[in-house]
């Protein structure tokens, strides 16, 4: 079977590849029949330039894409949403974000926030538990000593 596929060049840490048609059973950088175009994903925005009329004849006469190489057909507007091939003059979908230049996220640290003071009341403190002790009693007065209020009026006769 005929595959459409990448094909790596570049330098260590430094990749570009070939869009290529090439048989199944060869080596990812091996023989290939045809050069469609190239993708250098390490450019900011990346570069995808393919051979759109050379790419549909490949299709119709039944080559598979990879999954890369149908996302980039997909970018280029070679074949839509569910792998059909469109016709020549249709126009790649516009993203309102390069798939490439997504950001990435950003780490958020978090900061310490100080208490709001309120307007309400504060909560009543809960009373300690009283042990089950017996309390002392103070010693009573006897019945005779009746304590009585002394008055200004007591020793003045009237």
């Amino acid at each position: 079977m005929v595959r459409i596929r990448l094909r790596r060049t570049g330098a260590k840490n430094n990749p570009a590849y070939r869009i290529v048609v090439a048989d199944q059973k060869s080596p990812r950088d091996g023989a290939f029949i045809e050069t469609l175009g190239h993708y250098l994903p390490t450019r900011q925005p990346h570069v995808v330039e393919i051979d759109g009329a050379r790419a549909r004849k490949w299709l119709a006469q039944g080559a598979q894409p990879s999954d890369t190489a149908m996302s980039l057909l997909r970018q280029k507007g070679i074949v839509d949403e569910n792998g059909k091939m469109t016709p020549e003059g249709t126009e790649a979908p516009v993203y309102s974000t390069p798939i490439a230049a997504t950001p990435a996220p950003v780490a958020v640290t978090p900061v310490a926030v100080a208490p709001v003071a309120t307007e309400t009341a504060p909560e009543p403190v809960a009373e300690a538990p009283v042990a089950d002790e017996p309390v002392a009693e103070t010693p009573a007065a006897s019945v005779g000593e009746a304590e009585t209020p002394a008055t200004e009026t007591e020793g003045q006769s009237a």
